[in-house]
């Protein structure tokens, strides 16, 4: 079961014009907008990586071939939003909706991040349930931590300074912010 990304336009948690104020660039010359999104971009995702969180809204989809026998589906969608659809799709794509609240989300929908499934949820037989939901911060979702949008402001501009030289690490700070906030794994 991999989530697949269907919809949602990904809004950087800092936009480029904070980014360009943060470096001290002329706001009227764009000649490195490109560079610094593409920085932004780059610093959001080894972000996320690093606290195993989306930073950006979206919607995803799930195929699941078979209920979990304790009724709960763990996901690596943090955090989760809402439920936004669930259906059963039959051998020849046939389409049923399921009713509303046999799937709902788990108790921690940000740190241990899982769908509830209730007991009179059919059973799937030869019949695969497809759930869509929605997660990520932003959007309808909560914000993007503070520690972790001065996270990417770091890292883009580390990146921004160092730009052309060879692999420099990153500066200590990025991992003292990003780890309070890393979703622990068991």
């Amino acid at each position: 079961m991999t989530p697949i990304r269907v919809a949602g336009t990904t809004v950087e948690p800092m936009s480029l014009a904070e980014m360009r104020a943060h470096l001290r660039l002329d706001s009227d010359d764009g000649a490195e907008d490109g560079l610094i999104a593409g920085l932004l971009t780059a610093a959001r995702a080894q972000v996320e990586a690093a606290t195993r969180r989306l930073l950006t809204p979206g919607r995803y989809r799930i195929t699941v071939t078979a209920w979990p026998p304790n009724g709960f589906l763990a996901l690596p969608l943090a955090p989760l939003v809402a439920v936004e659809r669930a259906s059963l799709v039959d051998a020849q794509g046939g389409v049923t909706e399921l009713s509303a609240g046999l799937i709902r989300l788990g108790p921690d929908p940000e740190e241990a991040p899982g769908l509830t499934i209730a007991p009179e949820a059919p059973p799937l037989r030869a019949r695969a349930a497809l759930i869509e939901v929605s997660a990520g911060h932003g959007g309808d979702g909560p914000p993007v931590p503070p520690a972790l949008v001065q996270a990417i402001r770091l890292l883009a501009a580390h990146g921004f300074e160092h730009r052309g030289d060879t692999a420099v690490a990153p500066p200590p700070a990025v991992a003292a912010l990003v780890e309070p906030l890393r979703r622990l794994r068991l």
